[in-house]
């Protein structure tokens, strides 16, 4: 996992963990308090979501990127491979 990655992650976990800590602590009925964690909570996965989708992206675009070089290199591979035995035939 890339650093970067990383500091996404300890950042959300970061702002969940004092999120819950502040509700938790706040003078508020039981029942708010369960209101506002739930949503805090909702509001974190949909955030981690997000940014798990947009890793998910990043790779399968370096995939395709990767793969599509390798395809480039595969077929000039072939074209040559086709000339210098034309060449040898004609020879």
């Amino acid at each position: 996992m890339k650093a970067d990655s990383k500091i996404v992650l300890g950042l959300l976990a970061g702002a969940a963990i004092g999120a819950i800590a502040g509700i938790l602590f706040a003078p508020d009925k039981g029942s708010e308090t369960r209101k506002k964690i739930t949503q805090n909570t909702s509001d974190m996965g949909d955030q981690l979501k997000h940014t798990f989708n947009d890793f998910v992206d990043t790779v399968k675009d370096k995939y395709r990127s990767a793969k599509n070089e390798v395809e480039e290199v595969a077929e000039k591979g072939k074209v040559s491979t086709f000339t210098n035995q034309a060449k040898n035939s004609v020879v």
